[in-house]
Order: C-alpha cells, then sequence, then structure tokens
C-alpha cells in the first residue's frame, strides 16, 4: 500500500523533473509548429522554445522564471486506505524540491490579508479522487501565474450549447493567450457545477497532444477549438501567426439540467506536469 512517504516522495521527483524538461508530447508539438509556422516572427519565437527546452534540460534549469505553484493529482486505488498526513508529507516533499534545485518560491500566505511569501512554496494545492484498483497514480504540474491568471470559468445558459462552449474559448483567448505566453495548450472542461468545472479544465491539460480522444464527438470538437483559436492569429509570444495553440483538449461531465457550466484553463508554452505510479 503506498503510504504518505512514498507518494511525497514521487511528488518530489516530479517537481524536479517537471521544472526542467517540456512533456515529451509537447516538446514534439513544438517542433512540429516550428516546421509549418508560416510567420517569421511566429518561426523565431518557436526557435528560441525550442533552444531553451534544450538547454533546460541538459544544464537542469528551470523552462521559466516562474516555477509556479505545486498542483498534485492523486488517484487514489479504490482498494487504498487514504495515507494519514498526505498533505504535511507532501508540503515537506515540495519546500525540499523546490530548496534544493533554486526554484523561484511563489506562493503567498494569505491571497487577502497577508502577501508575504511563504519562503518555501507552500502549500502545495492537492487534489485526492479514488480510480479503481491498488496503488497511486501521481499527476504533478507546475503552474506559472500568467497562463492562470487568463483562466476563465462561465455559468452558462443550457441554450447556449457548444457554439457557447466555442465562444467562451475564443474570448478567452482573444483576451488573454498573450499574456499567457503561447502557443498555448488549452484545457476546456464542461459540465459538473461550479466549483468542479475548473478542475475538469485543469485536468485536460494532462492528457497528451499525441493521444486523440477514442469519442469522436470530442474528437470533432476538439478540432473545431484549434482552428478557431489558431485563426486568433494571436500566435507565438502573442507577435502573430497560426500557431497560438499547440492543441486543445477537452473533458466533459455531467450537470444539472438547467445549468452548462464551462472553464478554460490555459497551458502556457512551458507546459510542465509529470505524472508517475506510486505501487
Amino acid at each position: 500500500m503506498p503510504g504518505a512517504t512514498a507518494i511525497a516522495a514521487a511528488v518530489e521527483d516530479a517537481v524536479a523533473q517537471a521544472a526542467v524538461t517540456l512533456r515529451p508530447d509537447v516538446l514534439s508539438a513544438l517542433r512540429r509548429a516550428y516546421d509549418s509556422e508560416p510567420s517569421a516572427r511566429g518561426r523565431a519565437v518557436l526557435g528560441q522554445l525550442l533552444e531553451n527546452a534544450e538547454i533546460a534540460a541538459r544544464d537542469r534549469v528551470p523552462l521559466c522564471q516562474d516555477t509556479g505553484t505545486v498542483w498534485v493529482w492523486v488517484e487514489l486505488g479504490a482498494d487504498e486506505c487514504a495515507p494519514v498526513g498526505l498533505q504535511a508529507e507532501i508540503d515537506r516533499a515540495v519546500a525540499r524540491a523546490y530548496s534544493d534545485n533554486g526554484l523561484r518560491m511563489s506562493v503567498v500566505r494569505d491571497a487577502l490579508f497577508d502577501r508575504g511569501n511563504t519562503g518555501d512554496n507552500t502549500p502545495a494545492f492537492l487534489d485526492v479522487t479514488l480510480r479503481r484498483g491498488s496503488g497511486a497514480t501521481v499527476h504533478v504540474m507546475l503552474k506559472g501565474g500568467g497562463s492562470d491568471n487568463a483562466s476563465v470559468v462561465a455559468m452558462l445558459d443550457p441554450s447556449a450549447g457548444a457554439d457557447g462552449v466555442v465562444e467562451i474559448v475564443e474570448r478567452t483567448v482573444e483576451a488573454k493567450a498573450s499574456g499567457a505566453c503561447p502557443p498555448l495548450i488549452v484545457g476546456v472542461g464542461v459540465g459538473g457545477t461550479f466549483d468542479s468545472v475548473a478542475k475538469l479544465a485543469k485536468r485536460a491539460l494532462l492528457l497528451p497532444l499525441d493521444e486523440r480522444s477514442l469519442d469522436p464527438r470530442v474528437r470533432a470538437f476538439e478540432e473545431r477549438l484549434l482552428g478557431v483559436v489558431n485563426a486568433t492569429g494571436v500566435g507565438p509570444a502573442g507577435l502573430g501567426g497560426v500557431t497560438t495553440a499547440l492543441g486543445v483538449r477537452v473533458i466533459s461531465a455531467p450537470c444539472h439540467i438547467a445549468a452548462l457550466p464551462a472553464a478554460v484553463n490555459l497551458g502556457c508554452c512551458a507546459m510542465r506536469s509529470v505524472t508517475l505510479e506510486v505501487v
């Protein structure tokens, strides 16, 4: 049974890895975009991002100076017992990882009443859910402030339908993409409730860009959204071009008959996430 110490050790390893290496699917998507981007300025930006990724991985230095907040999603096997003291163990692991790897501390004690830095990038933002089987799947994402600030939750009327979701995504990208360091990965959540739809969008960012949904309806909607996003012309670094996003991923869920919650969570060009299995 994976205990809190084992899960925290996985988090510590994941933070160190994610800070300095792009996900392989994102790196491959950047290379494809570099080959196909017609804008000279956009192509130059993509070339710099590829060079930056190479330097970061080779020299073990951060991909971005904003080393982000730490989001940890633990999918715990339903055959297991919830580990005691998990939040505290993960916080200690995050503090060690940020100190040992020279990463910027970016968490304040209280958003409203105490904007002093905690000094160790804790607390981590932890979600625990259940899945079938045993062991634990540990997802770790380092999320920069620029991309999270550009994200949106909207409570639409059901009559808005798919077109309404497309409009929310398009408006979000047009208004906020430049400040979120494009080219982006766009996570879209639809359904659930006000408090859960944003998590759907964030989890969508974990879906690999080189693996498509088995549901043809989802594939078609993602392709539609990607076309709309890239037609905005925001382009790499907001300097124009056809590569505003490397991909769009969508997760939908049940919801109330009178609701259509939608959320857009933008992932920046330094898309830093790692998934590890703990047995």
